[in-house]
């Protein structure tokens, strides 16, 4: 459903989450006190406006209180001003804020000033590369609850070839480690493969599992048997 959308901040995460949203269709406000950043955005939102954000006669003189979603995305240097422009937003009725916050003790005073929805990014993207840069074979990876995520797998060689059952991923047994929620093979998806699908070169495994699971998918390849070769009848 197509939303009147205020973007607050266009920095490297507000300017992204005002393009994203204008490209999914809805109208979408981008507000920044930088021109040069407001120039840039032009022509990826609908409208593009340099103002000061922290006056309340501004913000009604934009009509922000008639828009549906407020994201308040100023980044890490701005904790004050991102407060003070929640409280704003929040006495104007606005139904849903959603605010970028630096930290934990910034998100829950963002909250309690009237946030609906708090995100990290920093906090998040820290994760995703601890996770990927760590973890063999992880390509990305989000997290979902502590120690547990989703993650994208290339599968170590020794799984390719043999179907999910074959190296215990098919989810039915005991011992199965993660759950195989997809196959990325080329541009498309195969969702809940079943167990004999087969893991061919080139494939990406989408999995939900610990992290510690996550991480044991290339020991469990390394105890596979060889794969003997089919000779040709």
């Amino acid at each position: 459903m197509k939303k009147q959308v205020c973007v607050i901040g266009l920095g490297r995460f507000g300017g992204t989450v005002a393009r994203e949203l204008y490209q999914s269709g809805h109208d979408v406000l981008a507000i920044d006190l930088d021109e040069a950043k407001i120039q840039d955005t032009l022509g990826h939102v609908t409208y593009a406006v340099r103002a000061d954000a922290s006056s309340e006669s501004v913000l009604r003189e934009l009509d922000v209180a008639d828009f549906d979603v407020v994201v308040v995305a100023l980044g890490s240097d701005n904790v004050q001003a991102s407060i003070l422009i929640t409280v704003l937003i929040k006495d104007l009725g606005i139904p849903y804020i959603i605010a970028r916050a630096a930290n934990e003790l910034h998100g829950e005073t963002l909250q309690r000033v009237g946030a609906d929805k708090v995100v990290y990014p920093e906090m998040e993207s820290a994760r995703r590369a601890a996770h990927v840069g760590f973890e063999a074979g992880v390509v990305d990876y989000m997290s979902i609850a502590p120690n547990f995520g989703i993650s994208k797998v290339q599968p170590p060689e020794q799984m390719l070839n043999r179907t999910l059952e074959q190296v215990g991923l098919s989810g039915s047994g005991e011992n199965d480690t993660v759950a195989v929620l997809a196959i990325r093979r080329a541009r498309s998806y195969i969702l809940h493969p079943a167990k004999d699908e087969e893991i061919k070169p080139g494939d990406v495994l989408v999995v939900a599992g610990t992290n510690e699971q996550v991480g044991r998918i290339y020991s469990m390849a390394r105890d596979l048997p060889p794969l003997l070769a089919t000779r040709p009848s």
